[in-house]
């Protein structure tokens, strides 16, 4: 692991598989750090890919500024970090916050991604008075006090109690969350709206949602599909929020798949 000076933060990465490898990025979602992506690890590898996996901006390991932060700066994060490890495009895979982040690179920054993943997430969530509820919440109370709720969130109750060990490392990335860090990233995620320039997406994208996702429903999924000319949509049954974890051999082979077709 290590640690690259990025738009005048530190973000910390990791870098797994060959090297030389055809490189693809992932991006975490909110609350969690590059540790939620150790299931695509090994298979993303064995397959040939160059992994590079970074704690956005706020999250894990990296620095945590003052916000507000907006989806554009995490954005320019992701390109930054490439940068810094000296790779001129690559493939994107990112769920949820990630997901909104790579959906801005593949507008913003078309000639640094191969493809797009866009996993659990949404274009568009409005619900201010939800986000501001949270913010208040982990300002007053602490992120530890955020972690019932969301767990049921992310997991289902049948994938909860099938995969407790994930389920308690998932409960110890949100709990790590620094305060400044979700709140700037909350107030990205508020402000965002990507629903118009999505249209102008034109890399080979596949979205990925759960069935069960309540957070960025399957609904959202659709919209993003329906924006992205070609996009392909896969809905994974017995799945929540984070997909990659809860079913991670389908979705990983939804992933290495598309990857196989487009690289």
């Amino acid at each position: 692991m290590a640690n690259a000076d990025v738009n005048g933060t530190s973000l910390h990465y990791r870098l797994d598989g060959p090297e030389g490898g055809v490189p693809i990025l992932l991006s975490n979602s909110l609350m969690s750090n590059l540790t939620m992506w150790d299931p695509q690890i090994e298979a993303l590898t064995a397959a040939g890919f160059q992994v590079l996996r970074y704690d956005s901006r706020g999250h894990g390991q990296s620095g945590a500024p003052k916000g507000p932060y907006s989806i554009e700066m995490l954005a320019e994060d992701a390109v930054g970090l490439m940068d810094a490890v000296g790779w001129d495009s690559a493939h994107f895979c990112g769920l949820s916050k990630g997901g909104m982040v790579g959906q801005m690179l593949g507008s913003r920054h078309p000639d640094r991604v191969r493809s797009l993943a866009l996993c659990d997430t949404s274009s568009h969530m409005g619900g201010g008075d939800t986000w501001d509820q949270r913010i208040a919440g982990a300002r007053a109370n602490g992120i530890a006090s955020l972690v019932p709720a969301t767990i049921d969130r992310w997991f289902t109750k049948s994938g909860q109690i099938r995969i407790p060990d994930e389920i308690e490392k998932v409960r110890v990335m949100i709990a790590g969350t620094p305060v400044t860090g979700f709140v700037g990233c909350c107030q990205a995620i508020k402000e965002m709206d990507q629903r118009e320039t999505n249209k102008s997406i034109n890399k080979p994208t596949i979205v990925i949602v759960g069935a069960e996702d309540s957070g960025t429903t399957p609904d959202q999924a659709r919209e993003i599909h329906q924006a992205i000319a070609g996009s392909e949509l896969v809905i994974l049954d017995s799945a929540a929020h984070l997909a990659n974890i809860e079913q991670a051999g389908p979705f990983n082979d939804a992933l290495i798949g598309f990857l196989s077709r487009v690289s």
